[in-house]
């Protein structure tokens, strides 16, 4: 059997919550009752559900396939059913699943005692689900968890982002960004060179194991070797990460973060600090004991309220280009891998980017539906960075690139959702690095005045102008070449979802979306939109 993949990066939903819902009814019955976590649901009547299980998803079962053995085994029913259910519990708990919530009718009326004494002989948490209580409501009061944990994770991230950043402008930076830091991962940080020695710290002291564990991590990134790496220790989770800037000697410093092994948001947090830090300490400002002035006054200025246009010559240069980034699955590269890649300190997590948030986020009247209007259960957080339009951007290992033209500040918004677009379509189309393409000056679009061609996209498109989700269909489809697959990917959604909502849009333009002239006039109309929202 493969291994389950690894669990997505959604909230976590304590099995203990669940319990605690009198509306529900679960009781547990078996199986370890500490620490048990729900990522997701799966209801399942099959003999072998495990092809189809993910891992950490809570199994939910009615024993319908119990009654098959019973009748398959004729007199030796009885043992045949102690075997099957020991199998059963055997391979769904090596299939990752969190836990099997059993239903009370209508086919059973009480849980097999066989799958109890199953259950606790495998470690796998067996749940009561009475027969008042659907498996829908079950699955709702998960999604409903999940959604409710997502939003508080991302409020956290965001404070925190806003916190290290302000620390940053403080006289003493580095300081203040590791006690920021260890404010909001809740543990203890420092700065270490590959020697052990500490170069400031903050947070509650570790104990010796946690703080020898701290120096080998350091010792390891430090020494030229991998950007970031980790190591668990009992009650302490540690990630080490290599500070771009490297001191006089080639060795780096590490930024060291002992957390709570049960808080993912962390290492995004620590990322953030990690390029921070990068900059600080970097070999420009160990020579001049601080943050480099331009982007230290342009961070304070913009702080106090500043517009980007107004700080912009202050980071020294005129043009930008705009990535954004989504780590693939099977990569450990960091954020601050990524930042020294590209050049720039100017890198943050952005979890409403791509496909990582909740769905519903409306765009301003009359534009195109930003990346945040759909959403997919379980994507990788993704990265936005801001480059100098003079650096080279070239694709990069355990990553997947989206990457805007040159812009000034003013135009960065529009740049930020062409990063953004050329993202969709890099993830669609499985490719390392897709780029934006601005039309020419003798492009058509350019026979047609701005301002008269908005007004005829608003027209043709006002049908859909109070659905951004259609809207949002509609350009990844058709920039997908009328692709159902990739633009599902592209989007995070079912590809039957996909085509429902491109024959809603068909019918309520009352137009054929398979003649390639309608498809031509729609993406005109679709990308006018797109300067038009520029402009403004």
């Amino acid at each position: 059997m493969p291994p389950p993949l690894p669990p997505p990066s959604t909230p976590p939903v304590p099995l203990a919550d669940l319990l605690a819902r009198t509306d529900l009814g679960l009781r547990q019955i078996a199986g370890p009752r500490e620490g048990v976590a729900i990522h997701w649901v799966h209801t399942s009547e099959m003999a072998d559900p495990v092809p189809y299980l993910l891992g950490g998803e809570m199994l939910l079962t009615a024993g319908v396939h119990l009654a098959e053995v019973r009748r398959d085994a004729g007199q030796e029913a009885a043992a045949a059913l102690d075997a099957y259910l020991d199998g059963y519990a055997a391979r769904t708990v090596a299939a990752g699943a969190a836990a099997l919530g059993f239903g009370i009718a209508p086919v059973h009326d009480t849980v097999p005692r066989a799958l109890v004494a199953a259950c606790d002989r495998h470690g796998l948490p067996l749940v009561e689900v009475p027969a008042g209580t659907p498996f829908t409501a079950v699955e709702s009061a998960v999604w409903q968890a999940v959604t409710e944990a997502r939003h508080r994770e991302l409020t956290r991230l965001s404070e925190a982002q806003r916190a290290l950043a302000a620390a940053a402008a403080r006289p003493d930076p580095a300081a203040a960004v590791l006690r920021a830091l260890a404010r909001h991962v809740h543990g203890w940080t420092a700065l270490l060179a590959p020697d052990g020695a500490e170069h400031g710290s903050a947070g509650p002291r570790p104990t010796p194991a946690v703080r020898a564990a701290a120096d080998r991590l350091a010792q390891v990134v430090g020494a030229s070797g991998p950007s970031s790496a980790t190591d668990t220790l009992p009650g302490s989770s540690l990630s080490a990460y290599a500070l771009t800037g490297r001191a006089r000697g080639g060795r780096a410093r590490a930024l060291v973060v002992a957390a709570d092994p049960h808080d993912p948001p962390a290492h995004t947090i620590a990322g953030v600090a990690a390029v921070l830090l990068s900059l600080i300490t970097g070999p420009a400002a160990a020579d001049q004991g601080r943050v480099p002035a331009g982007h230290s006054a342009a961070l304070v200025r913009l702080l106090l309220g500043a517009r980007p246009a107004e700080v912009a010559p202050l980071l020294g240069a005129p043009l930008w280009t705009v990535v954004h980034a989504e780590r693939r699955r099977d990569t450990t590269e960091s954020a601050a891998s990524l930042a020294a890649a590209l050049g720039t300190p100017l890198v943050a997590p952005d979890a409403g980017a791509g496909r990582a948030t909740a769905a519903g986020t409306s765009p301003a009247a009359g534009t195109t539906p930003s990346p945040e209007a759909e959403a997919a259960p379980g994507a990788v957080p993704a990265l936005r960075a801001l480059v100098p339009a003079d650096q080279q951007i070239t694709a990069r290992p355990g990553w997947t690139l989206g990457v805007s033209g040159p812009v000034p500040v003013a135009e960065l918004p529009a740049a930020d959702r062409h990063a953004a677009s050329a993202l969709r379509r890099a993830l669609a189309g499985h490719a390392a690095l897709v780029r934006h393409r601005t039309p020419g000056p003798h492009s058509i679009t350019s026979l047609v005045a701005p301002t008269d061609a908005r007004q005829h996209a608003q027209a043709l498109l006002a049908p859909l102008a109070d659905s951004p989700p259609l809207l949002s269909t509609l350009h990844n489809w058709l920039s997908l070449h009328g692709s159902w697959d990739r633009t599902a990917t592209a989007l995070g959604i079912h590809r039957n979802t996909v085509r429902q909502r491109i024959t809603r849009i068909a019918g309520l333009l009352d137009t054929d979306l398979d003649d390639p002239d309608v498809r031509m006039e729609l993406w005109f109309a679709l990308r006018s939109l797109d300067r038009g929202a520029a402009a403004d």
